[in-house]
């Protein structure tokens, strides 16, 4: 590099995610950092800076320009910034306003991520962002476990709705509503003074679920089929609660022909022979279809569903209104 040409520099914008927990730095990043002529960090609170300054890395409170910023690098400086965690969006169009002006010989930028989000990272932010709402917002503040319990059922059948229509992006959206009434009661059962409990307790409970009922995954059981896996579920859930009946632990209120094919379903994998009670009513022959379609392996909620959709469908066009 001759003195008519001076080495531009290097710019390193070192980013990290809040999402994990900090001074948890890649190594090119610590490399990065220490090799660096300056450290620059425009945020006095950066979650990062106690964990860079016990390090022994030498940190300058500071929110330059982009022209100061490539002037800062004249001569092969290294100088590594520590962006805000929602970033720097000034510094970084002045920098390509000054590269596409084609006046100024600029520095070499590099963009290094320090840390990674893992997968499901993105359920912190939500757990965030309902404590907020749970302190500040009117109506959440007030709310309570009975109170909720109706939009948990409605969300839950619009989750089902948009499954059985095929609409991908209705089904990101109400698995998200449905999520948040698992994050909102959560944090209503944190206030509890007598059995708190949280978002983490709740995650925590069903991991332990999940590996103790799953022993041909996490243990040495084997099960070749779904059916196999099944029966070992329902052989765990019921020596894990103590069940008397197979038909413990069936809501009785849940849907009428749920309610049935959830009996039938327990009668049929115990190897009963309990034949569906008759009488002169029609709950005696919903009983009965919902027992003949949950044994023919059918849905009978989902397949009433179903014919219900084209009655509407026939009804409409009788409106003159056609299909919805």
């Amino acid at each position: 590099m001759n003195a008519q040409n001076p080495d531009p520099g290097r710019i390193v914008l070192l980013t990290a995610s809040h999402r994990v927990a900090p001074g948890l730095l890649s190594w090119p990043a610590w490399q990065a950092l220490r090799a660096a002529d300056r450290v620059l960090c425009p945020d006095a609170g950066h979650p990062q800076l106690p964990y860079l300054r016990e390090a022994g890395v030498d940190v300058e409170l500071l929110r330059p320009s982009a022209q100061e910023l490539v002037e800062a690098c004249a001569g092969g400086r290294t100088v590594l910034v520590l962006p805000s965690g929602e970033g720097d969006a000034a510094l970084t169009d002045g920098l390509a306003r000054l590269a596409g002006s084609g006046r100024v010989s600029m520095p070499d930028l590099e963009l290094l991520p320090g840390s990674y989000d893992l997968p499901g990272a993105r359920l912190l932010d939500l757990v965030q962002v309902m404590d907020r709402i749970r302190r500040e917002c009117p109506w959440s503040s007030q709310q309570t476990h009975k109170g909720l319990a109706k939009y948990g059922i409605e969300e839950a059948y619009e989750l089902v709705e948009a499954i059985e229509d095929g609409d991908r992006e209705a089904l990101r959206e109400e698995l998200g509503d449905v999520l948040l009434q698992v994050v909102f009661h959560a944090r209503i059962a944190e206030e509890d003074a007598e059995e708190p409990f949280s978002v983490d307790d709740v995650a925590g409970t069903i991991v332990e679920k999940l590996i103790h009922r799953h022993p041909h995954v996490f243990g040495d059981a084997t099960a070749e089929t779904p059916e196999e896996v099944k029966e070992h579920w329902l052989r765990t859930k019921a020596a894990e609660k103590r069940r008397d009946s197979v038909t413990d632990g069936v809501p009785l209120g849940q849907p009428g022909l749920a309610l049935a094919a959830k009996l039938a379903g327990r009668v049929r994998t115990a190897g009963l022979d309990v034949a569906p009670p008759t009488g002169g009513g029609i709950g005696y022959e919903l009983l009965a279809l919902a027992v003949r379609a949950e044994a023919a392996g059918v849905d009978p909620e989902a397949a009433l569903r179903a014919a219900g959709r084209l009655y509407r469908d026939a009804i409409r066009e009788a409106e003159g209104l056609g299909t919805a």
